[in-house]
């Protein structure tokens, strides 16, 4: 019989990797709430046509990459590709709309792209990310992207340039569009599998190619800024200045247009100095007709989503010690049943006290479960034997320095600070 395995493209998040899990958690929940945002967790599966409106049809994460199928009722249902479409959907459901704005939402969730495996990304890999919804000022824009690039900082993840640019709006893009169009009929490069198809369908989304026979067309097509309009334009030079003031190394990249077609003006992301081809942590931008498109009432929002596990990656990569002791940690060690059977009952008192504790295993001497206790990292043992139950005593031994003594039963929560 085959040996059954998680499907490829996923993982299993083992104990030993909990801890930077806990860190990103803890980490990015005290930076997002000190901001005034709140969480939301939506659905993993959605409606298909959620995302066939709002990602684009032309898109490579509907056309190639989603996962979509029919249920038993008949319906199409794709699981989650990306956090925002999701929260949009109940921004409008919940009348979010009627609460004071701007609405500032974070959120966690597992979304599934059907796309080659790599390190850092996954086809089941983890997002946080954030939604500002309601307001349309270029302040909001420079809080998201300091938000995304403080965080990584706080992580300890410093070597960050964050990228900027404004690809315009409904009134403006059109023309740039038209610019490109009649660039790229006389430059696009035949060879590349998406290019010629991208021109006639998103012409925007030639500007994201990686092809390396592109690269070099790419690099001398127009501009988006030289074609916004007065009030992008405006809005592009007020956040330069809300992005040095607030002191982010914000860098202009031109091409940078990201995968989605809900964009409207900033787009960025955030990548390493020593960044390759898919080295991009964490991006978005604003998408001011979103809500509208969805049905609900004309709503600018902005806001990133951030791979947990390229982040990890990355933090793995520093070596930095992570302090993962939550509580201090007891093995309760004892030689015979009847000493065990008085292990479990201090075990119990230990955990009303939130004290973590576990009782060693069965059938090992004293020795094999002192190493145990070493194996688990566990930072004392509590030790009944003959004589300990005749005094009704325990031995405790610190198991990362040499100390040992012997208390009264009645002393053991007092001994851990818990008395």
């Amino acid at each position: 019989m085959k040996k059954l395995q998680a499907p490829r493209g996923t993982n299993d998040i083992l104990p030993d990797e909990q801890k930077y899990w806990r860190l990103f958690e803890k980490t990015s929940t005290s930076l997002a709430e000190t901001f005034g945002y709140s969480r939301i967790d939506t659905p993993v599966i959605e409606d298909a046509k959620l995302f066939v409106r709002v990602v684009g049809e032309s898109t490579d994460i509907v056309e190639k990459e989603t996962y979509t199928f029919k249920d038993r009722g008949g319906d199409f249902i794709t699981l989650r590709p990306e956090g925002t479409a999701p929260i949009c959907r109940a921004y409008i459901q919940n009348g979010m709309h009627n609460l004071p704005q701007p609405v500032r939402l974070y959120y966690y969730c597992p979304v599934y792209r059907y796309d080659r495996p790599q390190a850092g990304r996954y086809r089941e890999h983890h997002q946080f990310g954030v939604e500002v919804l309601g307001d349309s000022n270029s302040t909001l824009d420079a809080e998201v992207i300091y938000l995304a690039w403080k965080l990584l900082n706080d992580l300890g993840i410093s070597n960050l340039i964050p990228l900027v640019n404004s690809v315009g709006d409904k009134k403006c893009r059109p023309n740039y569009i038209g610019e490109l169009k009649d660039y790229f009929h006389s430059s696009v490069v035949d060879s590349c599998p998406n290019c010629p198809r991208r021109l006639e369908e998103n012409p925007l989304r030639l500007l994201d190619c990686k092809e390396k026979s592109c690269l070099e067309v790419i690099s001398s097509a127009p501009n988006s800024i030289e074609y916004l309009c007065g009030e992008c334009l405006e809005h592009w030079e007020s956040l330069l200045i809300d992005l040095k003031n607030i002191g982010v190394p914000y860098v202009i990249d031109n091409r940078l247009v990201r995968g989605l077609d809900y964009y409207t003006r900033t787009v960025f992301e955030i990548v390493p100095q020593d960044s390759g081809s898919q080295s991009t942590i964490s991006g978005g931008g604003r998408y001011d007709g979103l809500i509208a498109q969805l049905g609900g009432p004309p709503t600018p929002g902005i806001g990133f989503g951030m791979g947990i596990e390229r982040v990890l990656l990355e933090l793995k990569k520093l070596n930095h010690e992570i302090d993962d002791a939550k509580t201090t940690k007891i093995l309760i060690a004892y030689t015979d049943e009847s000493s065990k059977a008085v292990g479990t009952t201090v075990r119990s008192q230990l955990h009303r006290s939130k004290i973590t504790s576990v009782l060693a295993p069965s059938g090992r001497s004293l020795k094999s479960q002192l190493r145990y206790a070493s194996s688990i990292k566990a930072s004392h043992a509590v030790i009944i034997g003959e004589r300990e139950l005749e005094n009704v005593t325990v031995t405790i031994r610190d198991l990362k320095g040499s100390e040992q003594k012997e208390i009264p039963q009645g002393n053991l929560l007092s001994y851990f600070g818990k008395g």
